[in-house]
Formats: structure tokens, sequence, C-alpha cells
């Protein structure tokens, strides 16, 4: 089993075989998850806390009596049935994190480094003998590393986080970097990529690194190409064969009259179109045809209004007023005065009906029947 050592460029310049524990290591993922769900446990706070009915200020009298009132019988105004009770099971300051033992811990956190190391996704870092932080050489640090610890987020194991290198990769996006003293079993399952310090690695394996030289080239820088420059605007101007729109101006001379249509500006004394169209006599023969201008519209003037006639004034309207209707009073014994102002309406009599000339002589006829 290898491990890619990148010298001060961030080039994998060697191969380092490692052997011990790390090598020999078995990967157990029970053991992983029993680590790091117990990992997450203890760091959680754990200060979460309510109070039950005993704790809460208040409530050492019975509300009201047993019997009598009529409602639900009660002992205390602090029970977990009311407004401002105590609180029932509720949460109480604890450690989340459970006891892992001393030799299982070792052997999770041996499975994780020997996951990344058969994934392909860590590599060692020699002293890179940099004179201060910088970002920008940090970077083109990982653009030189290997494709294996490409994924984000990557994670960078140093022994002095305050170093150069620590100061230098901290600033890079989705780039952590972590003291080995602060390592535990969670951070390396976190991390989809390693970048260990020799040093780190040394003593994680328990022994010097072995380093076999190989030959490697410097990748290409890739070229910027710089942001297209914005197109310039363009008008476009009107053709000058176009008819040109004028506005008249509006005077008060009536014998002007204002058109709607456009002023049409000829350059030409005559418009004269030749058209070529086969006629009767011959196919070759030309007709002219002559185009003229259209007579203008011309709108009919408006009649000005005699000052006579709009100065007679309006006839004025007698406007008869509609006798009022009297009050209808309530019917009573006493006789009621008589007012003179209001008029009595007449009387409709009605027509006797005369009797009809036919049934006369038809009752005559009868009557003498009857006397023979």
């Amino acid at each position: 089993m290898t491990v890619p050592v990148l010298n001060a460029e961030g080039l994998p310049a060697g191969q380092a075989a490692f052997s011990g524990p790390v090598a020999e290591q078995e990967i157990k993922p029970h053991l992983i998850h029993e680590t790091v769900v117990a990992e997450l446990g203890h760091r959680r706070a754990g200060t979460h806390s309510t109070k039950n009915r005993g704790e809460v200020r208040g409530g050492g009298r019975k509300p009201w009596r047993q019997k009598g009132t009529g409602r639900a019988r009660q002992g205390s105004i602090r029970a977990p049935q009311w407004r401002g009770g105590g609180v029932t099971f509720g949460p109480t300051p604890r450690d989340h994190g459970g006891k892992v033992n001393r030799k299982v811990r070792a052997q999770a956190f041996r499975a994780a480094l020997r996951a990344h190391a058969d994934r392909g996704s860590m590599a060692v870092m020699d002293p890179t003998g940099w004179d201060a932080p910088s970002s920008k050489r940090a970077a083109a640090y990982l653009y030189q590393a290997p494709e294996g610890i490409a994924p984000r987020p990557l994670l960078v194991i140093v022994d002095d986080p305050d170093g150069i290198e620590g100061l230098s990769f901290r600033n890079l996006q989705d780039v952590y970097v972590l003291p080995a003293h602060d390592l535990e079993v969670v951070d390396v399952m976190a991390g989809r990529s390693l970048l260990v310090e020799r040093s780190v690695w040394e003593r994680l394996t328990g022994g010097e690194l072995s380093v076999t030289d190989v030959e490697v080239t410097l990748k290409p820088l890739p070229k910027r190409t710089p942001p297209p420059a914005p197109k310039p605007i363009t008008r476009t101007k009107k053709d000058d064969d176009k008819p040109k729109r004028t506005r008249k101006k509006v005077t008060d001379d009536p014998e002007v009259v204002a058109t709607d249509e456009p002023e049409v500006v000829a350059t030409d004394e005559s418009v004269v179109a030749d058209v070529a169209t086969p006629t009767a006599e011959g196919p070759g023969a030309v007709e002219e045809l002559v185009v003229e201008d259209k007579p203008k519209r011309a709108r009919k003037k408006v009649e000005p209004v005699e000052e006579s006639a709009a100065a007679e004034p309006a006839a004025e309207v007698e406007v008869v007023e509609k006798p009022k209707r009297a009050a209808k009073k309530p019917a009573t014994d006493e006789p009621q005065a008589s007012d003179d102002t209001t008029e009595e309406k007449p009387k409709r009599v009605r027509k006797k009906a005369e009797p009809k000339a036919d049934a006369d002589a038809t009752d005559d006829t009868q009557a003498e029947d009857g006397a023979k």
C-alpha cells in the first residue's frame, strides 16, 4: 500500500509504502459508526432544562374545595394541565455521549485512515518552506496536487494551525485546517479527502516513511480568457427615401384647414413610371402609365354661430304648482270645521243606460200576442 508524497509545489514527487497498525487494520463499519455516534453526542452541550411541578414556584394550596363547586377537583395550580405549571418528563441537563472502549476507538480511527488510503483520497505533505502565508500559493499547490484529493471538503491536518501552512490553507473555500491533537474519527469521516503533514503521518503510523522518487511535470496553468468587450450601440439611420411627416401649425385663420394626411415632399417635378406590360398588339409593346397625385381631401369649414342667435335669452317656462292634498283626519262624531282653502272635487255621476229600440219592439209584439 502506497501514499503519494507532495513536494513544495504540490506535485506527487514520491510514493511512500507504509506498514504498521494502519496498514494491518481491517475496516469495520460498525465500529466506525459506534464511535462517530458517541463523539457527536459528546459535542452536544446538554444544557437543556425544564421544571417539574415540584420546582415551579407557587401552587402550595388547593385552589378550591374538593366538593360542592361543580368543577373538577384540583390540588395545585402548578399541575401539568395548568398554564404555567410544571413540565412532565421534560429534558434535564445531561451528557448525550456514550461510553466507547479505548481499544474500539483506536480500531475505528485506524479503519477510517485505512479507508482513505484504499480509496486514494489521501496525500502526505512534505515541508513547504514558504516564507509567509499565501492563499494564492496554497491554491496553486492544490491545483498541482493529484486528482485523488480534488474532492471537497478537504481536511488539512497539521501540527500547528497557526503556522504558515495552516494560515495559507484556511482561507480557501471548502478547505478546513485541523490540529492533529484534536483529530477524531468523525473529522476523518467528514472530509472527502485528506492532506496530512509528514510529521503527523509518521506519528500516527508509528514509523518513518520510505519515499521513492517519481518523475513528474508541472501542469499547465489554465488560460484565463478576458471577458468579451461589450458591443457598441449602433443606431440605424432612417432611409431618406421614406416620406417625412410634418405637423402643421394650428392658425386662427378660418380659411386654412388642417388635414390628417401626411405631407409628401416630392423630389422631382412629376412622378412618372414606365411599366413594360404585354398588350394585344404584340409581346414587345410598351405602355406608358402616368401616376398622378391624388387630390387632398379638404374638411368642411365650421360656420361660426351668429351673435344675435346666441344672444337671445331663453324663453321663460311657467311653473304651475299643484294643489297640496289635505291630510286625512280621523273619523269623529264632532262636526269638522270646513276649510275654505281646500277645493272640493266634483262627484262623478253615472249615466243611466238607455233601452235599445229593438228590445222595445219585441216587448210590444209579445204583449199583443198575449191579448189575442
